[in-house]
């Protein structure tokens, strides 16, 4: 199909990009960042002589350990890219109220043009959606699932790593387009009929798509192999009833996904047809129903909303019961309330367009069917107070993050439940109070990541996060999170709609500038936590963990391990007896990590499939964004290929004698006891964490 702009058979669309002015300070800043960091990074690697560690201990594991770590980098990179972009949004909207309001780089009001800050809004949703948080919670799912379960490791290594990859490659596509081109400016979820070629004739629809496509995919061949490990790989007597909460919301979030992802991959592929070859199936004009797109993108989209806030759920109900030292309330009932939700989930995506004329019957349907959500993630919330009722609760960084996560879905919730009323969403659609909601959902999610960050990094890495910089880090991003939100439910009551460049209502500036303050703290929250992390590291000697339980009243599977665990996890496939079998064995006398018999352990190889893979799929994006249709081919050409050496790869695993095992835990358990002992010696006590008297006794 004819596109507009300069084409030729070589190089596709790539001329277009002449015609672009980097003139944009904003983006010649951070060109600059990405740059100056990525030579600083090679600088590092090469004076340190680091490169064959990183190829080989990182870059081609499929230790599903490193694969969640890495997962969690690439979220946690592009949530800060996404806030930042946010930071912009309001920032601007602050400066441009009313029309005396100055303008700078080219902008009539504020700094951003209409056309930047739709592309602003359209990459913030996609990257906090879809690159940020499911990236960090399928991490963490990936990290902890397997040890939680008494698993070795995923059922499929290989094929978590293809998932791993193909994520990353949907990331480094969305940074590209910050400096290769431009992004969509159709929104996130793709409004229809702006993301035609007529109204789009850029590549920022097709990075979009590229974008989401990729990610897709990843995610889809993610859970196929959570489910499969979660199904298949679970120790003796780990029924599926004892299974701890995160591992069940873990199934529940891949069954969702599993069924979800596909819907979305149908939609965009049909709306690539219309932009590459010409198709109709979402132009009106050429007999189209572009809101059939609409349909098809929220039956993903709002099953996604719960994709991302069931694994939070799971973290809550880990942090909770270890730091009020209980067990968690009403387990069965917990199981039931995270597959109700999961189920209910299919039923509501049309609350996000009640006011599309459907009639009195739908909107019924859907309205009822958005509040029956509020059943069982109300008995979550009792289930978690319950928890704590008589409990003895330690104020701990972890459960500061769960508690304020709780408050946030009180708010979260009934807001939620509003918005289900017809009437109401009627006067509120398209407000900001909307995005405010959604927003406050959201941050359920980033204050339960945080928390799981803090309580998990122990067993991840073998030593604590900085105490006090991890409480700072909590208040700004908690006083920021008040300071933006609450003022936005305000805006929305007073009619301010979505998505606006320019505001009319100069009364609505006081509220617009405590965001701006929100905005501050948050980050002055980016630069604790950031700080955290360096500290955190430098004084790691100090801050070891000297037991296999960090935090002294863990109840799960996955702290019978050493902190870090082993690549192999369990020198010996442990015997479940509780659903809450650390604790069981801690109440038993049962703690030592020592097995009564070592067996050979079978292992899967490292591979670097997955990374050429990935080079393969990276060009093949880069190709259909620019339409350079030669390296379109070549790279499927590749991708195949590389799919059919795979195949004939006999030589992917190997097995680890069962007297080396006991070495290696004999090494391992003998550096445990001699660090505590010499602590002990030298200060009388276990050097600063957040656990230390039990730690002392212990040792």
């Amino acid at each position: 199909m004819d596109v507009q702009g300069p084409s030729n058979a070589l190089f596709g669309r790539l001329p277009m990009i002449l015609d672009l002015h980097y003139d944009n300070p904003w983006i010649m800043v951070a060109l600059s960042m990405v740059v100056i960091g990525g030579i600083g990074v090679v600088g590092l690697l090469t004076y340190f002589k680091k490169w064959g560690w990183l190829w080989n201990d990182w870059l081609t594991t499929v230790d599903h350990k490193k694969i969640g770590i890495m997962y969690i980098i690439v979220g946690l990179v592009l949530l800060f890219r996404g806030f930042f972009e946010a930071a912009m949004i309001r920032t601007h909207q602050a400066m441009a109220v009313g029309p005396d309001s100055p303008g700078f780089l080219g902008a009539v009001h504020g700094y951003l043009t209409p056309f930047h800050i739709s592309e602003i809004f359209t990459v913030h949703g996609t990257i906090m959606i879809l690159l940020a948080v499911t990236p960090i919670l399928v991490g963490f799912m990936n990290l902890i699932v397997p040890i939680q379960i008494g698993a070795r490791d995923m059922a499929y290594p290989f094929l978590n790593a293809v998932g791993l990859w193909l994520t990353t490659v949907a990331a480094a596509l969305c940074m590209v387009s910050l400096f290769v081109g431009s992004f969509s400016h159709a929104g996130w979820v793709g409004l229809t009929p702006l993301t035609q070629l007529d109204y789009s004739p850029g590549v920022g629809v097709d990075y979009w798509i590229w974008i989401i496509q990729i990610a897709a995919i990843g995610s889809t061949v993610g859970a196929v192999n959570l489910i499969a490990t979660i199904l298949k790989m679970r120790a003796p007597g780990m029924t599926m009833m004892r299974m701890p909460i995160f591992s069940w919301t873990t199934l529940a979030t891949n069954i969702i996904g599993l069924t979800s992802f596909p819907l979305l991959t149908v939609a965009l592929f049909l709306l690539t047809l219309d932009r590459y070859i010409g198709t109709h199936f979402f132009t009106a004009d050429g007999g189209g129903n572009f809101m059939m797109y609409t349909n098809l993108f929220w039956l993903w989209g709002h099953p996604e909303v719960y994709f991302v806030v069931l694994p939070a759920f799971g973290f809550l109900s880990e942090i909770i019961p270890t730091f009020s030292e209980k067990a968690l309330f009403n387990h069965t009932s917990m199981i039931v309330a995270t597959m109700g939700i999961a189920g209910v989930s299919w039923l509501v995506w049309l609350h996000h367009f009640f006011i599309m004329g459907a009639g009195p019957q739908v909107n019924t349907f859907f309205s009822i069917a958005t509040m029956l959500v509020g059943i069982p993630t109300g008995v979550k919330v009792f289930n978690w107070a319950f928890t704590m009722y008589k409990g003895r609760i330690r104020l701990e960084a972890p459960m500061l993050w769960a508690l304020a996560a709780v408050l946030m879905l009180i708010g979260g919730g009934m807001t939620g439940m509003m918005l289900a009323v017809p009437a109401i969403n009627y006067v509120s659609h398209n407000s900001v109070f909307v995005v405010a909601h959604f927003h406050n959902m959201f941050l359920i999610i980033a204050f339960a990541i945080f928390g799981a960050v803090t309580f998990w990094w122990p067993k991840a890495f073998g030593f604590y996060l900085d105490d006090r910089l991890g409480r700072i880090f909590f208040w700004l991003f908690w006083a920021g999170s008040v300071f933006v939100f609450v003022p936005m439910y305000a805006l929305g009551f007073l009619g301010m709609t979505r998505r606006l460049d320019y505001i009319a209502h100069p009364t609505w500036w006081p509220l617009l500038a405590m965001e701006v303050v929100g905005i501050a703290l948050y980050v002055a929250s980016v630069a604790a936590f950031l700080l955290q992390m360096y500290v955190s590291i430098r004084d790691r000697k100090q801050n070891a963990v000297r037991t296999s339980d960090a935090w002294e009243t863990s109840r799960s599977l996955e702290w019978l391990t050493p902190c870090p665990p082993p690549f192999y996890n369990f020198a010996a496939t442990p015997v479940v007896h509780s659903n809450d079998e650390w604790a069981w064995r801690r109440e038993h006398g049962m703690t030592t990590l020592r097995a009564e018999k070592y067996n050979d352990v079978h292992m899967p190889k490292n591979s670097m499939v997955p990374v050429v893979l990935a080079v393969f799929t990276m060009a093949l994006g880069f190709a259909g964004v620019w339409r350079i249709e030669w390296l379109f081919v070549a790279s499927i050409i590749g991708i195949t290929g590389t799919l059919i050496f795979r195949m004939f790869q006999k030589d992917i695993d190997y097995n680890i004698p069962a007297a080396e095992v006991e070495a290696m835990e004999n090494r391992t358990l003998e550096q445990m006891d001699t660090q505590a002992q010499e602590n002990v010696h030298q200060t009388g006590e276990i050097a600063d964490g957040p656990v230390r008297d039990g730690q002392a006794q212990q040792a």
